[in-house]
């Protein structure tokens, strides 16, 4: 019997196991945020710094995960990520029926399933290769990737729905009932993979694979453009997400289940922009494509400070509003989002490949904790209507770092035809 296939019994068990993590994953998020709110009555600020603890692990640990993933068994990883995961998230529903749940307890759950969840993602990311034979790659990361769209689209809008019916720590039981099936089935997931022996040096081998990612990143002129691009992209639209579920909850007065719809809007959205990208660079330039998608991103995150000025006079208005700015606002940024990665991997060495994405990572999901602190604590001084425009304000400015992009481009590669008979001779 063949195991390493896509077809495979082996292979399933794996799939089917983090299909039902990936929608845990995006009920769990919703399901903390909406425990703060709603039952905790945590304002701005400490919203604010529940999502900065959620994100902060990219910057703690995202340039050293993938080193130190690839000297340990990755199915091995994965199994205790799964159950730390499981574990941490059950004690939010344990603490609620025993009065004893408080904001600093969801701090803590946020920080160590992120940290974690860094793990597992890389591991996950390079575990493939190893379960299926190189032929079927592609075909199994198309079932998986399929499936992760999926739970984008459906998450949300269940765990709203969840939360209507029963309370937002116990919709949380579900996430951890996820992650324990995820557990289980990686248990019964047959590969492999043999443990690397040791490196000599492997600290010192660590810190200088770090610091050469880094490099490549600050001398390459068009992905250094796209990083600060990107993070500066990154830190108003987390401004923005942060104070969302205050926005939607507490300032318009919907329930749980409109903020999963929502963010399933949003999926929507985001899926239309992976398939509108490819077809629009085959018309535009590169440059021209990230422009507009950044600017479309940022056009459509007016929908929320206007949704609140709507909203005394027509809560339906205001929810419309809602629904068609994240979703014209993900349509943006998948533009934007598919064409850079593309971009990236044209312009980066293969043997560079995963130290220049963590290094971007580093810079893009390391402006995230900050940004949500910034949310929090203007959201507390000046209101959350105020703060929105400011994320608007931000999201404007995204676009300036790119777009001397495509002139860029075209000089390097003048230059590059320029020297090359020169190298000949």
């Amino acid at each position: 019997m063949n195991f390493h296939s896509v077809s495979s019994t082996n292979f399933r068990r794996f799939w089917f196991g983090q299909t039902l993590s990936q929608f845990g994953t995006r009920i769990g998020t919703l399901g903390l945020s909406v425990t703060a709110v709603e039952l905790l009555d945590a304002d701005t600020r400490q919203i604010g710094v529940l999502a900065a603890a959620s994100t902060v692990c990219y910057l703690l640990i995202g340039l050293p995960a993938g080193a130190w993933v690839d000297r340990l068994l990755k199915r091995k990883t994965m199994m205790w990520a799964a159950l730390i995961r499981c574990l941490t998230i059950l004690t939010v529903p344990l603490l609620w029926l025993t009065g004893d749940l408080r904001i600093e307890v969801l701090y803590g759950v946020a920080v160590l399933v992120g940290v974690v969840s860094v793990f597992f993602d890389v591991a996950y990311q390079s575990f493939v290769p190893v379960l299926v034979p190189e032929e079927e790659i592609g075909a199994a990361n198309a079932r998986l990737e399929a499936t992760a769209q999926v739970s984008t689209l459906g998450g949300p809008a269940l765990a709203g729905l969840l939360m209507r019916v029963v309370s937002a720590p116990v919709v949380m039981l579900v996430d951890a009932f996820t992650y324990l099936v995820s557990f289980l089935s990686l248990s019964v997931t047959k590969d492999a993979e043999q443990k690397p022996a040791p490196a000599a040096g492997a600290r010192n081998r660590l810190l200088t694979d770090i610091a050469e990612g880094l490099r490549f990143v600050r001398d390459q002129p068009v992905i250094r453009r796209l990083a600060v691009s990107m993070g500066v992209s990154n830190f108003f639209a987390t401004v923005v997400s942060t104070l969302v579920p205050v926005l939607v909850i507490r300032t318009i007065g919907f329930d749980s289940f409109m903020l999963g719809l929502i963010m399933t809007c949003g999926a929507a959205g985001g899926v239309l922009g992976a398939l509108l990208a490819p077809k629009a660079r085959q018309r535009f330039s590169a440059g021209t494509v990230m422009s507009c998608g950044l600017l479309t991103a940022a056009f459509f995150t007016i929908a929320n400070p206007v949704a609140v000025v709507i909203a005394p006079h027509s809560k339906v208005l205001a929810g419309a509003v809602l629904l068609l700015g994240e979703f014209g606002m993900t349509v943006g940024a998948l533009l934007f989002n598919v064409t850079q990665v593309s971009l990236r991997q044209t312009l980066c060495p293969k043997n560079l490949l995963g130290r220049m994405n963590a290094s971007v990572r580093f810079v893009v999901w390391g402006s995230m904790p900050l940004a949500a602190l910034v949310a929090g604590w203007l959201g507390s001084a000046i209101g959350v209507k105020a703060t929105l425009w400011v994320g608007v304000a931000g999201s404007l400015a995204t676009v300036l770092p790119i777009l001397t992009i495509d002139r860029v481009m075209a000089a390097r590669t003048a230059a590059a035809q320029t020297q090359e008979p020169e190298a000949v001779r």
